[in-house]
């Protein structure tokens, strides 16, 4: 908890210490390196979880301000929806007035946002929002004292290494998991694509969360005689090359919820139109830039709520050791016409068209 003095005087150390990383610059405090974040995540959560019971609870009084730590791993649509849910939602909650944010963006690099969870950590904030499973696992690795609340973050017993997730991460731990059903997107698929017979699942093989989503859909896929081959890149450096032979091998692309696609619709688009193989995405953003269909949340919906559960966190309402993940309440079925119309491809009734630019 801050005074209102202390919060700007934080705010201006943090701007610059944090000169070169994300959208204002590189933190003060140490670089946890990525290769050690899902061992250090799996430590600090089992720490959490003996601590639960001590972890610290803001509190506040009339005239304080909290400091927010927002931490997103890259820009795109649907996490720049999310972050900005989340901000209108703690607005809301507890007035302009009271709320002061730190944004940063990693640009897509794990090891930036270790560096920026760092700065928020020595800077003192009153909570973290970790956007993203890296922004997630860099934020478990850095405290376990701050509040942290994770959002688009697919499975978080999978993003934390956690062997035996019920629900509640416990410890200073919670947040909300933009997971759509995966058997839903299956059987999404078969309803466009009845006689394909090959499906190849493109995704980054350095996001856990992707991983997960291609082996869960994988199952529902070949449950309904479809083959599925996995086509995983390492980053957006070979997403063109491993694009290109899925485009030459399979009928029907799968793209799970990954960032590092999200961030490149216009690769795996400039590859797959020509080639004349749809996409069916795991989320909007990624349907809006290279993909025909989608089952998808609102991100920004997402983002509301957990703005919501940090209103409860920073007042005291709830105890965020106890506060179990949040999953979106709806999912809607939409369609790209542009990509659609380019394709040939009729989409049946019951889907909505997404907003393209």
């Amino acid at each position: 908890m801050k005074k209102k003095l202390v919060s700007l005087f934080v705010s201006a150390v943090m701007v610059c210490s944090l000169a070169g990383c994300g959208t204002s610059s590189d933190g003060a405090a140490g670089n946890a390196s990525a290769s050690s974040g899902n061992n250090a995540a799996q430590s600090n959560v089992t720490e959490n979880n003996a601590q639960a019971e001590t972890t610290p609870t803001p509190t506040q009084t009339d005239g304080d301000t909290y400091t927010i730590g927002i931490c997103q791993l890259v820009q795109h649509d649907a996490l720049d929806a999310a972050t900005q849910g989340f901000k209108d939602a703690l607005i809301e909650e507890l007035g302009e007035d009271k709320v002061h944010f730190e944004e940063q963006n990693a640009q897509g690099d794990s090891n930036t946002c270790s560096t920026i969870v760092n700065s928020f950590v020595s800077g003192g904030v009153d909570l973290i929002l970790a956007n993203a499973t890296p922004a997630l696992q860099a934020a478990s690795a850095g405290t376990n004292e701050i509040p942290i609340l994770g959002t688009s973050v697919t499975e978080y017993g999978v993003a934390l290494d956690l062997d035996d997730f019920n629900g509640t991460v416990g410890g200073n731990i919670s947040g909300t998991s933009d997971l759509a059903p995966l058997d839903g997107q299956a059987d999404m698929l078969q309803e466009i694509f009845p006689d394909a017979k090959t499906v190849g699942l493109l995704y980054c093989s350095a996001e856990a969360n992707s991983q997960y989503q291609v082996d869960t859909v994988k199952g529902f896929l070949e449950e309904k005689g479809y083959e599925c081959k996995y086509y995983a890149f390492s980053d957006s450096n070979d997403l063109s090359a491993v694009t290109t032979t899925a485009s030459n091998e399979v009928d029907v692309i799968y793209v799970p919820t990954d960032n590092t696609v999200a961030n490149n619709t216009e690769i795996v688009y400039n590859i797959c139109v020509p080639a004349g193989v749809p996409v069916v995405a795991g989320e909007e953003g990624i349907c809006k830039g290279c993909a025909v269909a989608t089952l998808s949340i609102s991100y920004y919906d997402l983002g509301v709520a957990t703005g919501k559960m940090a209103a409860k966190v920073l007042t005291g309402e709830s105890n965020i050791s106890e506060m179990p993940i949040e999953y979106a309440p709806n999912f809607t079925k939409k369609y790209n016409p542009a990509i659609c119309e380019e394709l040939g491809i009729t989409i049946p009734d019951g889907y909505e068209a997404v907003e393209t630019e």
